[in-house]
């Protein structure tokens, strides 16, 4: 199987140029995709803009005293970093890399080859 690859996308030249809300949560485009990106503790989380459940939008919700993003629609929790659902429903929340670089914000995620590439 062939080894996948990071695709990465600078979303910003500084933490401060992001649309931050007071919840520490923002929606940013990366490539072809819109993201949530969130903050807690000196750390920068992405993940999916929409709640896998109903689609309620991430960035509108609140990150909890757990460190858990909680969807604005019906409270489902998903851990930032695995997007493992924590409140028992069984969703899981694509998660994505951020990073803080000397040269702005990025954003990345596996690119998988397809065995038809040349």
């Amino acid at each position: 199987m062939p080894e996948p690859e990071w695709k990465w996308y600078k979303i910003s030249e500084s933490e401060a140029g992001l649309p931050w809300q007071d919840n520490q949560m923002c929606i940013v485009k990366a490539g072809d995709k819109k993201l949530t990106l969130a903050r807690l503790n000196g750390e920068l989380f992405a993940f999916a803009w929409k709640c896998p459940h109903a689609g309620g939008i991430m960035a509108d919700g609140f990150i909890n005293p757990m460190g858990q993003v909680t969807c604005p629609l019906h409270r489902y929790r998903f851990d930032m970093k695995t997007g493992r659902n924590t409140s028992g429903e069984g969703y899981f929340l694509k998660t994505y890399r951020a990073q803080v670089r000397e040269d702005g914000v990025w954003v990345g995620w596996e690119e998988k080859k397809s065995w038809f590439s040349f």
